[in-house]
């Protein structure tokens, strides 16, 4: 489905019709309404979410934190249905899995299963703290269920359950890749990166087996566990980038406390399958259901740039050309920072099959944070 946020709209006021109630009839109508004209406005401002004892931005800044941690815990449940390791730590654990599925992720290194399932596991931690912190402090929570409406797969393991998230149509942008590995460039400075598998950006190709059928060629299904692998840390750098960005703008110490304790596990997370990644097989496999095809090249003997060994980042400049280079995360501009993840999440197609009122409910927050200043 289109982004109704490139161009499809004159002028609307998001909140008018995403903030509280969402699970109501009247979304349906207003929903129904914003398909059916793309001219109309919306000038009316609706009710703000409560800040409680937080400032406003403190609050706005949790609250996307919150609604990307609770996007992750979803897509993270549906890769540990299938591939992660099977008890009842979390809900949605304790199914039988898939074996084939598994074996083929096994394939990259044989403790996938236990990493898949302690990355589920912390970001449940992540969701549940961050709103339970916001209503200590009086803050409205974010609240996602109303858009719970995907069909996810059908194959052995899955619960069956509806999703926040689809992980059958991703289109992978993985120039964080090499963008890790130059020592001369940095996006902070409007640099761009090649990608290290080019094909998973063109078409959209599936992380999870769909249906049993997925898993009967054994090429076709490694394709798959590959694509989920180059996944992992495609997610997990866009946290890694997010937490300082918005620590940037947060007023109290306990606020920022929070944002840089959080995002270094997303360091963690993105340096661990960034790691895993790199030895995904090389292949070449068609989807037999889109056609779409796929390119795994070998990363075992590349040059710098792209070598699967080099997987602590190389210095950069930071700040000023004119200083010394330095290992750090980037991107870290904080401008945009919570709309940009947005787009590239909703870009990378994880969203597809979600319904305008969800785009404007998370355009609604990320937009919020992004206006967060220190002192408000």
């Amino acid at each position: 489905m289109p982004n109704i946020f490139d161009g499809g709209i004159n002028t609307i006021n998001r909140r008018s019709f995403v903030k509280r109630g969402l699970a109501t009839a009247g979304t349906a109508t207003m929903t129904a309404a914003l398909i059916g004209n793309s001219s109309l406005v919306w000038a009316e401002r609706g009710p703000e979410e409560k800040s409680g004892r937080l400032t406003p931005g403190d609050a706005a800044l949790l609250r996307f934190a919150a609604a990307a941690e609770t996007l992750e815990t979803d897509f993270w449940v549906q890769y540990n249905e299938l591939g992660g390791v099977q008890d009842n730590e979390f809900p949605g654990g304790g199914g039988t899995g898939n074996a084939a599925y598994t074996g083929a992720l096994e394939v990259l290194d044989e403790d996938m299963a236990i990493y898949i399932h302690d990355n589920t596991d912390d970001e449940f931690t992540h969701q549940d703290f961050l709103n339970a912190y916001l209503m200590s402090k009086g803050a409205d929570p974010v609240n996602l269920e109303p858009f719970r409406t995907l069909p996810g797969s059908t194959a052995t393991g899955s619960t069956g359950k509806l999703r926040l998230t689809n992980l059958t149509q991703l289109t992978l942008d993985t120039s964080w890749w090499t963008r890790y590995r130059s020592d001369s460039k940095n996006p902070d400075f409007g640099d761009t990166f090649p990608p290290a598998v080019p094909t998973l950006g063109v078409g959209q190709h599936t992380a999870i087996p769909r249906t049993d059928a997925d898993t009967s060629d054994p090429n076709f299904l490694q394709a798959i566990a590959n694509t989920a692998a180059f996944h992992f840390p495609t997610i997990e750098q866009g946290g890694n980038s997010l937490y300082p960005s918005m620590a940037q703008r947060a007023t109290h110490v306990e606020v920022l406390r929070i944002l840089i304790s959080i995002g270094p596990t997303e360091t963690m997370h993105f340096q661990t399958w960034s790691d895993k990644a790199g030895n995904a097989p090389p292949l070449t496999a068609v989807d037999p259901v889109t056609g779409v095809s796929v390119t795994f090249p070998d990363l075992s003997s590349a040059g710098e740039d792209l070598n699967k060994s080099l997987i602590m980042p190389e210095p950069c400049p930071f700040l000023s050309k004119k200083l010394p280079r330095c290992s750090v995360i980037r991107p870290t501009e904080t401008k945009g920072a919570a709309t940009g993840a947005l787009k590239f999440l909703t870009d990378m197609g994880l969203f597809i099959g979600q319904s305008p009122a969800f785009f404007a409910y998370m355009q609604d927050l990320a937009e919020d944070a992004d206006e967060a200043r220190r002192g408000r």
